[in-house]
């Protein structure tokens, strides 16, 4: 029989290692989370559109922004549109380094309300890829998107009728030192 005095470092050595495992495992659970839930506005990647349109129509508008450690312009062909769920829709995005400087930069999104994002699907992005840029470059992305008919049933989206998409180039230290040493 294990005596007392063995027993409670043993149990406080296992809840240990357990704490430490949920800490390393925190990232990858929170973000596969917030992927298969929409939390916190993240939208959802899709492989294929649906197969059936409705008539509702939701007003999408798309917000372009750059961190200003970046000398880039960033704009969107439509700052607005009206958007049937289950309807694929394309949408152009211009960049141009207006720098004396190679630079570098990777996008990232959210979606507003933050109960939308189960239902904002990407079939096709730029969004967290690294884009190079030369002094005075421009370069064309493409958006390719639906909202997922289900949008419907939630009581928490059914009577959304506004939502926004934000887009931000952020400069990274990492790609400028890369560049550096190439």
């Amino acid at each position: 029989m294990i005596k007392k005095n063995t027993l409670t470092p043993l149990i406080l050595a296992g809840i240990f290692v357990f704490m430490l495992g949920l800490s390393f495992a925190a990232v990858p659970l929170y973000d596969l989370f917030c992927r298969v839930t929409g939390f916190g506005g993240t939208t959802q990647v899709s492989k294929e559109a649906p197969n059936i349109v409705l008539d509702k129509k939701i007003n999408v508008r798309l917000d372009t922004n750059v961190n200003s450690a970046l000398d880039w312009n960033f704009d969107v062909d439509q700052k607005t549109m009206d958007v049937q769920p289950g309807k694929v829709y394309r949408i152009k995005f211009e960049v141009e380094n207006t720098g004396d400087v190679i630079s570098s930069a990777v996008a990232t999104y959210n979606v507003s309300p933050s109960s939308f994002g189960a239902y904002f699907n990407k079939l096709g992005c730029f969004c967290f890829e690294k884009q190079t840029l030369d002094p005075g470059e421009k370069a064309s992305y493409t958006l390719v998107f639906y909202l997922d008919p289900e949008l419907v049933n939630d009581p928490k989206t059914s009577r959304v009728e506004d939502v926004t998409m934000s887009y931000t180039f952020f400069s990274s230290e990492y790609y400028k030192n890369e560049k550096k040493e190439s």
